[in-house]
């Protein structure tokens, strides 16, 4: 996927997100900032995930945004620290040694076909009756998945039967501009 960002909009996006966790977590502020680039005023649905020593400790993210891509991570980036209901919130002790990783989305596309998926390129929404789930690109590779496993384990994520991709659910497909 072409790079829409900047390294050094990337970078900014970094700090803000750092900022929000420490502040979430310390129960200090939002950081003011003064915006310009226009990459972080659009309106564009993100994800960030909180790392310790290579192991995930928080991933939030919405598809669409009301508000701009840089006050989307600071809300993203708080949510993980706090709100992953697979984690505890993380505590100040947790602050010493964490990674982001931001994913800024491309809008969801529904797809007719799983072989539309590309294993690397794409990331897997599947909804079906109440329940839906989401996998991130990165996650595919990172685990070694075929596009059959990462459609299995979208389910399972979901709360639904392994097998529920290939029985009337919805399945959708996104990229992720993703930097750490």
């Amino acid at each position: 996927m072409q790079s829409l960002l900047t390294s050094e909009e990337k970078q900014l996006l970094l700090e803000i997100g750092r900022e929000a966790v420490v502040a979430s977590v310390t129960a200090g502020g939002k950081i003011p900032r003064t915006i310009k680039q226009a990459n972080l005023l659009a309106k564009r649905g993100c994800f960030v995930c909180i790392k310790i020593n290579g192991a995930l400790r928080g991933c939030i993210g919405n598809f669409t945004a009301d508000t701009p891509l840089y006050q989307q991570v600071q809300e993203m980036a708080a949510a993980a620290a706090t709100r992953d209901p697979r984690f505890y919130p993380m505590k100040p002790s947790d602050l010493t040694d964490f990674q982001l990783e931001i994913s800024v989305l491309s809008p969801l596309q529904k797809i007719s076909s799983p072989e539309t998926i590309k294993v690397g390129l794409h990331g897997v929404y599947i909804e079906k009756n109440f329940s839906r789930g989401v996998l991130l690109p990165q996650v595919a590779m990172e685990q070694g998945w075929d596009r059959e496993t990462f459609l299995r384990q979208t389910c399972l994520k979901a709360g639904l039967d392994e097998n529920s991709w290939m029985e009337g659910a919805t399945i959708s497909v996104f990229t992720a501009e993703v930097f750490s």
